[in-house]
């Protein structure tokens, strides 16, 4: 059996043209082969603003972002149950941009990107809790989402929480 990956805290990244977002399939780690945006773990230090700006530089094969340009669009804390019985819950402070230089272009972490339109994203092709959270914060409300997932987060655990808020703490 794979191993069941595990961290604290992660960033994501969406790339967005007026009315359309940039997603690409997921090559490894959590998530592996649905569709996403660039990010990762946030190390020891960092702020969440920091590390987004650092993995998209790590990840995108070649984009640069600027932190002041990051609108937060949710914290989401996912919550998985593992193999074993074992649960970890895992922060992710999702962001978007609708400004960047060079990239993003495929990479090992993100395979074959292609530009979506919001009100019509391949739901099927989302993990299972960003199918319900993640068109509406796209679509411009801000808001904190807690969802729990099963062993390699393929299945959810009773419903995604969703609560809608005007802005977010300053980090």
């Amino acid at each position: 059996m794979k191993e069941e990956k595990t961290m604290a805290s992660a960033v994501v990244v969406f790339f967005l043209i007026n009315d359309k977002v940039l997603l690409g399939e997921k090559g490894r780690g959590i998530g592996k082969g649905f569709l996403n945006s660039y990010g990762g773990e946030i190390d020891p230090g960092e702020t969440p603003p920091f590390a987004a700006v650092r993995e998209i530089g790590e990840e995108s094969g070649g984009a640069t972002i600027i932190e002041e340009r990051l609108e937060k669009i949710a914290i989401c804390d996912f919550q998985t149950i593992k193999s074993d019985g074992s649960r970890f819950v895992c922060t992710v402070h999702m962001y978007k941009t609708r400004e960047w230089m060079g990239g993003p272009k495929s990479t090992p972490d993100i395979l074959n990107p292609d530009w979506y339109f919001i009100r019509s994203l391949p739901i099927e092709r989302l993990m299972l809790a960003d199918r319900i959270w993640l068109p509406i914060a796209l679509s411009g409300e801000k808001m904190y989402v807690k969802a729990t997932y099963g062993p390699h987060q393929q299945s959810l655990i009773g419903d995604v929480i969703m609560e809608k808020v005007k802005s977010f703490p300053e980090e």
